[in-house]
């Protein structure tokens, strides 16, 4: 009899297939970009890894990023990619780049330069824009190869600016034509192939100049008609954003109301908010214990750990970042900043002056500096409160805006200061556990592909796995089977991706072999690596031995191989191979 032959045997690990079951030592065998077979296999392969004494899993789903843009230009998802993560779900929050007419381009940049903090100057030398409609984004989706798979989502905000132009940005109700549009607009991009339409509520989210994303501007019968393309579709996900700042108690029922009346999933952030009036997140937790009684699909999305935001003088915003003599300067190399910013007659201007912005959320942004922390050579995501800016100034007997200018300063201006905004309200994470515990929520959030110089969340899958299953204590521990299932099996069944997330004969050979003991995170650092030399924040992680797609490697010890299986995913695709 003929011995078997594979492309890949990963041999000797410990598996762990995706579904929360009990780990086995396992060969897994791959042929033709699929899982081919389990055990101790007898068979030779074209290349084989030693897994002993490391954990295989299946490839990690991602279903909140914003590499809409990044993936017209660029082969590789990073810094995702570089996180375990095999397959990114974009089009989130309500903004993207499709549909879109011509005239109406510089809109939809202007947003996404304000919301996900990715570079005008980016946008335009990066973007194509060799489509118009959304299944024309997908077809120009479909001539990219890359590093892993990506599936898209429609956004509101595009969708409403291609049915009402100027009207979307004015506070306009759309009348009975425009919600009939915009339904068959979103019926039309689930029939291509997308995964869902997501808009947002959140106040925060503005152009540069402070106005705010069309989809701010919508009452509940919009989001209902968005999410009745779904229903006429038969598929896909509604995805949201609440009002941070708005009573859970106001903002919750909406949430229902789409779900009940589209018949369809609903997926939406979930945080504990600073100043949001009682406890939000509680009720929202509630919320959906009992609309899964009532038999609606709802899913929180939860991050792992506080979602923090950086400050530094080479990053989007600091302490100074607004004020006039500051932005005089800002667009020179940090090193001719740093030496200007040395001078004192210059320091003397500088603290002189107050911040000026035409953003409400930049200058709040500003504001919130004095509760960040400076990291040193290593992260750290749960600070000491003493260890605060504001806290550490009023040590030295200085005044805020004397102690941070030195500061900022530090390591000739390479300083990192780090913000944890949500999830922290108490300076631990104990509402993240409770959140993480629940079996209505999704771990999520992490935002690859966006805020290239203020957040650097992409390295939530490692996180997640160090934090919470290998090193937390035995009270809070996530034991490790649920964890991987958490970032595979779940999040795919969220998002109707069937053919991944899970190890088993016939699914898709996305696989990561991960040396958990070794698992760690480094401090951001930022590299100038986009389209007119546009800047972002990198994280590395040490212990994923090997990432694979498709059955093909593509990452080894944090190392690109060179190959690029990844593919655009569509719907329809995976019902026909269903």
């Amino acid at each position: 009899m003929a011995v078997a032959h594979y492309d890949l045997i990963i041999r000797g690990g410990t598996m762990h297939d995706g579904t929360g079951a009990a780990p086995r030592r396992c060969d897994v065998a791959v042929k033709d970009g699929k899982i081919a077979a389990l055990g101790d296999i007898d068979a030779e392969a074209d290349q084989v890894i030693d897994a002993q004494g490391m954990i295989v899993t299946p490839g990690f789903v991602d279903v909140h990023t914003h590499f809409d843009g990044q993936v017209t230009w660029e082969d590789r998802l990073s810094p995702s990619s570089g996180h375990g993560v095999t397959t990114a779900v974009m089009g989130n929050c309500g903004v993207g780049f499709a549909p879109c007419r011509p005239a109406e381009r510089d809109t939809l940049v202007k947003l996404m330069e304000g919301i996900e903090d990715i570079p005008e100057v980016v946008m335009v030398e990066g973007l194509p824009w060799n489509w118009e409609t959304f299944p024309e984004y997908l077809d120009a989706l479909d001539q990219r190869e890359l590093d892993i798979d990506i599936a898209a989502q429609i956004p509101h905000s595009a969708v409403r600016v291609y049915v009402m132009g100027e009207r979307a940005a004015r506070k306009e109700a759309p009348t009975a034509e425009d919600l009939a549009a915009m339904r068959s607009l979103v019926a039309e991009g689930i029939a291509a192939g997308a995964f869902g339409v997501t808009t947002s509520r959140n106040v925060m989210h503005r152009t540069k100049a402070g106005d705010l994303a069309p989809s701010l501007y919508s009452d509940v019968d919009e989001l209902c008609a968005l999410a009745g393309g779904l229903t006429d579709a038969n598929g896909g996900v509604f995805q949201i954003i609440p009002a941070p700042m708005e009573p859970a108690e106001t903002e919750f029922p909406i949430l229902r109301q789409v779900a009940e009346q589209s018949g369809r999933p609903v997926s939406f952030t979930l945080l504990d908010v600073p100043n949001q009036p009682g406890d939000g997140w509680r009720y929202h937790m509630e919320g959906l214990k009992q609309a899964a009684a009532d038999g609606l699909e709802m899913r929180g999305q939860v991050a792992p750990r506080p979602v923090g935001m950086f400050f530094g003088l080479d990053l989007s915003v600091h302490h100074f970042s607004s004020h006039p003599s500051y932005k005089d300067i800002a667009q020179l190399p940090l090193a001719e900043r740093v030496a200007i910013m040395r001078d004192p007659a210059f320091r003397e201007k500088l603290l002189a002056e107050q911040p000026e912005d035409s953003n409400p959320t930049t200058l709040m942004l500003i504001a919130a500096f004095r509760a960040a922390y400076q990291w040193a050579d290593s992260p750290n995501y749960e600070p000491a409160k003493q260890d605060r800016v504001d806290a550490r100034a009023e040590a030295a007997g200085r005044m805020l805006d004397d102690y941070a200018y030195d500061a900022l300063l530090a390591n000739d201006g390479h300083a990192v200061f780090y913000l944890p905004a949500a999830n922290y309200t108490q300076g631990d994470l104990k509402s993240v556990r409770e959140m993480l515990g629940s079996p209505h929520t999704v771990m999520a959030l992490a935002d690859g592909g966006a805020h290239y110089g203020l957040i650097c969340d992409a390295s939530f899958p490692v996180y997640y796995l160090q934090r919470w299953s290998r090193d937390a204590a035995a009270d809070e521990r996530i034991d490790l089977p649920d964890a991987i299932a958490e970032l595979t099996s779940r999040p795919a069944a969220l998002i109707g991706l069937t053919d991944r997330g899970r190890i088993a004969p016939g699914m898709k050979a996305d696989l990561n072999v991960i040396d958990l003991e070794r698992l760690a995170l480094h401090v951001p650092t930022i590299q100038y690596d986009l389209p007119a030399g546009g800047k972002r924040m990198h994280q590395r992680a040490e212990g994923i031995v090997a990432t694979v797609v498709s059955g093909k490697v593509t990452y080894r010890d944090g190392l690109h191989t060179g190959a690029l299986p990844g593919r655009l995913v569509r719907r329809q695709g995976l019902a026909a191979a269903a």
